[in-house]
């Protein structure tokens, strides 16, 4: 299933912006199917979680790193 998440990301990743949310749907079901011992809802608790304790992408800001090098 690892595999499968790779393909469906770079589908996702080189998808247009019309299909991009057909992609995106892809990657979630291969999402939850990986058998992690968890559901949808005890996935988006830890989501949750991580998004309150390093905070999340609700602005769209991504760290780059030190820029000044």
């Amino acid at each position: 299933m690892r595999i499968n998440l790779q393909e469906e990301a770079a589908e996702f990743l080189g998808a247009t912006p019309e299909t991009a949310p057909e992609e995106l749907a892809d990657v979630l079901e291969v999402v939850l199917a990986l058998d992690l011992g968890m559901n949808a809802t005890q996935l988006e608790k830890i989501r949750a979680q991580m998004a309150e304790a390093r905070g999340g992408f609700g602005l769209r800001t991504v760290w780059l790193g030190d820029v000044s090098r």
